[in-house]
Formats: structure tokens, sequence, C-alpha cells
């Protein structure tokens, strides 16, 4: 028994040795260590759920993408420079639209590294400038005309008229839009409190919303947006709070709806997020969580309601005779016709012998 003692003292000291002078293999860095929503969120399962959203672009309407950074090689798709007419070589001008890219669709590196997005197979499609809503009606435009199907749009800007109706005419195309309900705490702001846009808030761990989070009737869906990692310019990282992320983390979310149900209509998408969103606050829709929090499992699994199905064939012929009953201009029938060519014969018969009475008197 000494012996078989020292062998296994010798074979952990020997392991021990190799962990040293080696290290330990790395799971994963940092930085996917600190995507921490993808346990609350269940992303893992989802994403299997949705396919990754693969199939699916999504446009981005920000700064623009590096999209050599690590995390994103060949998560991105030519994008569109609304000011020089020209398609994006994808630089970013700012960090913000990076950023925004990773969470929808970054794809990590290595063995386990990097960022991941929501939905890591799907693609990204650049598209700025975002500082005019005429400049941004044009993008919008291009984007849809070019496949995207879901548009991300993290920013806040006062716009006009020509913005919603650039989002209205989208939206009838089959297009989901997603934007950031606002930071600092007072109304939401613009394009999110457009219709036919997602405004999304933000909440913490605690599932509270945030302090900065904007709120009012406008507010439709909320979910995490502290202490959120994302990527940078130059394969740089950073960690921040705010209704934009969130915004970006639900543009995922619908994307990784798409993939699983491409049948599925924008508006049977946002009528998906919000019906099966879990409630918050007070009971039922309030402007502070609006319709609750994404619970993307619940989305990507609820059973679909029934479609509607044509009349059954067998009612088709009863209904018929009544609508032309009450067509006024529909045709007479034969026997109508016989029946009134009788009569004026009879009249003419009768009218041509008081002629001839009055002759013969």
């Amino acid at each position: 028994m000494i012996g078989a003692a020292r062998r296994a003292g010798a074979a952990f000291f020997a392991a021990l040795l190799v962990v040293l002078l080696t290290g330990v293999p790395a799971r994963a860095d940092t930085w996917r260590d600190r995507q921490w929503y993808f346990g609350p969120m269940r992303l893992d399962r989802a994403q299997q759920l949705g396919r990754g959203g693969a199939g699916v672009t999504v446009a981005v309407i920000d700064t623009g993408v590096d999209s050599s950074h690590r995390d994103l090689r060949g998560a991105t798709v030519g994008g569109w420079v609304v000011t020089r007419e020209e398609p994006t070589n994808n630089v970013d001008t700012g960090p913000h639209g990076t950023g925004m890219a990773a969470l929808v669709a970054g794809r990590g590196h290595g063995d386990g590294a990097g960022l991941l997005g929501v939905a890591p197979r799907s693609k990204v499609m650049p598209i700025r400038p975002v500082n005019d809503d005429l400049l941004i009606s044009n993008g919008i435009r291009w984007a849809v005309e070019h496949g995207a199907t879901v548009v991300n749009m993290s920013f806040n800007l006062p716009s006009d008229r020509v913005l919603a109706d650039a989002i209205a005419e989208a939206y009838a195309k089959d297009v989901v839009f997603v934007a950031s309900a606002g930071n600092g705490g007072g109304p939401v702001v613009e394009p999110g409190a457009f219709p036919h846009v997602i405004a999304v808030g933000s909440v913490g761990r605690d599932n509270r919303v945030a302090s900065f989070s904007n709120r009012g009737p406008q507010v439709d869906l909320v979910t995490y947006g502290v202490g959120i990692p994302v990527a940078r310019p130059g394969n740089k990282y950073d960690v921040t709070n705010g209704t934009s992320v969130s915004s970006a983390l639900v543009a995922g979310a619908v994307a990784l709806i798409r993939a699983r149900y491409p049948d599925m209509t924008a508006p049977e998408v946002v009528d998906r997020l919000m019906s099966t969103a879990t409630d918050r606050g007070p009971k039922g829709r309030d402007d502070r969580y609006g319709a609750g929090q994404l619970n993307l499992i619940a989305a990507l699994t609820a059973p679909r309601a029934a479609k509607k199905t044509s009349p059954a064939p067998s009612r088709a012929p009863v209904a018929a005779p009544a609508a032309a009953r009450s067509t006024p201009d529909t045709a007479p029938s034969p026997l109508l016709i016989v029946a009134v060519g009788v009569l004026v014969l009879i009249a003419g018969l009768a009218v041509l012998m008081v002629l001839r009475a009055r002759r013969s008197s």
C-alpha cells in the first residue's frame, strides 16, 4: 500500500508540475465571462432554437462598424454611407456602432474568447450617419431594398414626419424596427416614440427599471442594460449602461425569432414579443416596463395562433345568390323578360282595337 501511495503522490505532483509550466487551458477569456446576461436570458438555448439568427440581416443605423474587429469577422455585409451615396467600408467613425453590432451578431474569437452576440449567425448591415432624419430615412429604404428585415436604431434624434413615414413604409414591407427608449429618466425619445417601433427600456440584474431609462406610454419592452460588455474599434472592449444596448439585445432576439419562423410577419413578431414578456411592476402594462421584460425563450416557443382559413367550399353556393340578389344591376331572368314581352303585346293589341273602334264609329 505504501508503494501505491507513493506512485499516486508522484502522479499528482507530476500533474501539478505540468499545470504550473503550461497553465490551465482557458475555457473563455474575461470578456466572455462578463456577459452575465447569457444566464438569465438563457441565450445558449435561445440560439439553438433560433438557429443563431442564420439567414437574417439586421441593419444597424449608427456610427458605422469596425468589421475588422476580431469578434465581428464574417458578421457584416456591405452597408451604405448615405451622405456619399456609396457602400460603406465598415469603418466606425465612433465607438458606438461597433458595440451595437457585436451585441447583435458578435462571433467571438478563438476558443471561447471575445464577445458573442445574441444572434451570432445573423449578419449586420451598417448604415450611417445618424444625425439627420432625411438621411436616416434614405438609409432605411436602402437597407430594406438590400435585404434587411430587422432595423436597430440605438440613438435619439428629434425627427419630423419624413422619418416616421419611412418607418411606416418599411414596416408595411415586413420589417421589424427596434429602438432605444432613451436615457435620462424622461419621456421616450424619437425614433423610439414613433408608431411601428419597439421602444426598449433598460433593467439591471435585479430586473428593476434602471434610473436612467426613459418612461412613458411609448415604452414597449425592457431588457438588460446595466453593466453590459461591448466591443470597441481596434479589438478593444468596454462595459457600458444604457437603453442603446438594450435595444441591440432585442434586435438580436428578433433575428432569432425571424430565423426560427421565416414566414412570421412583422406584426406577428412584435405581438409575440409583447404577449410573451414577463410582467414586471404593476400588474399589466405600465409606463416603466411597457408590456414587460423580454422573455426570449417564451417568444421562441409559444404556440402560434392558428391562421385564418377561407370558408368551406360548401358554403360558397349559399352565399352567392344572396349577394346576387342584393346587387342592383343584376341582369333580369329570362322568364321575367318573356312575361314583360307578353304584357307589352297585350297592351299593344288593346290599343289597336280601341283605335279601330273609333274609326268605325
